[in-house]
């Protein structure tokens, strides 16, 4: 198991450590950035590496990498779109001028183990990025860039489209899929040349009827897909859960479930892609817990059915939110952890029975990963 999270948040990333006493066995032994907002990190094993993302507002994103043993930041170049070309007008949903600018790092993914320098990165407004050099430097992946269909793409509680969630398969590194809010799930089969929306099952109940299966509307809160069985993936969608057996071809909604099928968050299991858990709120407007009790649902037979589980997570007056990087399982499937839009970090020792509370007063938190060994 890891002893080992990094939890980024609104004001600074933090290291915790599990070296305390049983009842609270987890501790914070490191803060970088202090004050400032971190919107993503990323623990890289192959290199030891930590890369942090800033977000400093008016002064715009920063990339941040360190060594894991010495913590000493450097700083690196941010992703950057190209210029806009003369003439050309795009309008986000509300009919402002889109821009060609890093507005926030939003994702942040290795490569494959047969590409050890490579880093995948999502930004909003909806770019890709891809680093050949452990983030030394970034070109944009301008085959989905320029795509015809991505002037369809709409924003979400950002307004604009975000490029959230990246999942490269285990099997095969030139094989990569993507969720857009909203803009659907996208993969490419030649690492980045070319790229085609996939989502056959999908269903937006926010459009029109006849758009509701429409690839393109599809609003993919978070995607994840299993190590060991990779034609398992699972998506944490604006409108439910749904889950693929086919590597993505085709997908199955899931609506009894018990709480609440909206969420932002999904992990799965690493070896068993029939076991996924969820963080469920209530839908739109709300974005809180149902009933003000705070859990965690899990299935274990590829969602036939559902667990509620709450032993040891706040049971009433909970306003927590989870966002869709905030929830990381490491590499035996057993322990997850997890950080809340009120600063709470839970960790879980049993695959999320039961759950310990890490800490209570952090700023709110955007991600939380496990540093691999």
């Amino acid at each position: 198991m890891s002893d080992r999270i990094l939890v980024a948040t609104r004001k600074g990333l933090f290291t915790f450590e599990r070296k305390g006493p049983a009842a609270k066995p987890w501790t914070i032994t490191h803060t970088d950035f202090f004050g400032d907002n971190v919107s993503m990190v990323l623990h890289d094993a192959r290199h030891g590496h930590i890369h942090a993302a800033l977000d400093h507002g008016h002064f715009g994103v920063k990339m941040h990498r360190a060594d894991e043993a010495t913590r000493v930041w450097e700083e690196l170049p941010a992703p950057a779109y190209p210029p806009k070309p003369e003439g050309l007008e795009e309008n986000d949903m509300w009919g402002r001028p889109l821009p060609w600018s890093t507005v926030r790092i939003w994702a942040l993914e290795t490569g494959g183990s047969d590409e050890p320098g490579t880093l995948w990165c999502g930004t909003i407004p909806g770019g890709l990025f891809k680093s050949d050099d452990s983030g030394a430097t970034w070109r944009i992946v301008e085959s989905l860039w320029h795509h015809p269909d991505r002037p369809k793409w709409m924003g979400g509680g950002a307004d604009l489209p975000g490029l959230h969630a990246i999942e490269v398969d285990p099997r095969n590194s030139a094989i990569v899929r993507v969720g857009v809010s909203t803009g659907g799930m996208w993969q490419t089969d030649d690492g980045g040349a070319s790229w085609r929306v996939r989502g056959k099952g999908l269903r937006a109940e926010y459009t029109p009827p006849e758009q509701a299966h429409d690839p393109i509307s599809q609003d993919v809160h978070a995607l994840a897909q299993c190590a060991g069985e990779p034609d398992r993936l699972w998506i944490q969608h604006h409108n439910g859960i749904f889950h693929s057996e086919d590597g993505g071809e085709t997908w199955r909604e899931i609506e009894d479930v018990g709480v609440s099928t909206f969420g932002f968050a999904v992990k799965v299991h690493p070896k068993d892609g029939k076991t996924a858990w969820f963080v469920p709120a209530i839908k739109d407007e709300k974005r809180v817990p149902e009933g003000g009790r705070f859990v965690v649902t899990r299935t274990q037979d590829g969602g036939r059915t559902f667990e509620t589980l709450s032993r040891g997570l706040p049971a009433e007056h909970a306003y927590d939110l989870v966002y869709r990087h905030a929830l990381d399982i490491d590499g035996t499937g057993r322990r997850l952890a997890m950080g809340s839009t009120t600063g709470g970090v839970w960790v879980s020792e049993d695959g999320g029975e039961s759950w310990i509370e890490a800490a209570g007063r952090l700023p709110p938190v955007y991600c939380v990963r496990f540093m691999a060994s």
